[in-house]
């Protein structure tokens, strides 16, 4: 049994399986805390009937016809103090909804983490509001530049690259290239380790998490 959020990173250049009841590569993560669990998931976009079953995600990818255009069907669960949504469409959907959908963004003492993978606008990010109602962004391989918690365990986790600011640009570009590769496992160690997050790998490998499908934003 995999715990930790650290095997997410590690398969995030995974490809998807279409024969996988449940979802391993590719995962972007949003967790909350001091958010009412279906309050959260409704300002998301769940569909009320859906979140009243809590059907486990292998049951509402099932059906024959698929998935209808537009929506993402998600994972949820919670751990400790924190509710985590699991997505593996390449984008969070919180990350790319709170800006323009008023009711995602958090109440001041509601604290949000966001591990994005933004295949289709790049580059990968974190996404930080530690609950005062203002985000703060950071990407893959730096920190918030906030000296927050969390960017003690980016550090922690070696998933900040080094200043070198006296290198060549090529240096430090190779340099980027060598080490990026890791930087997914040591980000969602980071955050994991800065929530206390852990989240069963075989329960979402077999779709055994509860779900819902969630519009696009």
């Amino acid at each position: 049994m995999s715990h930790g959020i650290d095997w997410i990173g590690a398969h995030s250049t995974t490809e998807r399986s279409a024969a996988l009841p449940g979802m391993l590569g590719g995962i972007s993560l949003t967790c909350a805390r001091g958010v009412d669990t279906d309050e959260f998931l409704i300002n998301l976009g769940a569909d009320l009937d859906e979140l009243a079953a809590r059907t486990p995600y292998r049951d509402l990818t099932a059906p024959v016809g698929g998935t209808p255009a537009g929506v993402n069907p998600v994972m949820y669960g919670t751990c400790g103090d924190w509710l985590y949504v699991l997505e593996d469409w390449g984008m969070a959907t919180w990350s790319t909804g709170y800006v323009e959908v008023k009711s995602m963004w958090p109440y001041p003492g509601e604290e949000i983490v966001c591990v994005t993978l933004n295949w289709w606008s790049p580059p990968s990010q974190v996404i930080h509001v530690p609950g005062d109602e203002r985000a703060r962004r950071a990407e893959f391989g730096e920190d918030t530049g906030e000296g927050s918690a969390l960017d003690s365990a980016l550090h922690a986790a070696g998933a900040v690259f080094p200043s070198i600011p006296d290198y060549p640009a090529s240096e430090v570009t190779a340099y980027r290239e060598e080490h990026g590769p890791r930087l997914p496992a040591a980000v969602f160690t980071a955050v994991g380790d800065y929530c206390g997050l852990s989240i069963d790998r075989e329960a979402v490998q077999a779709g055994d998490l509860p779900s819902l499908r969630i519009p696009m934003v």
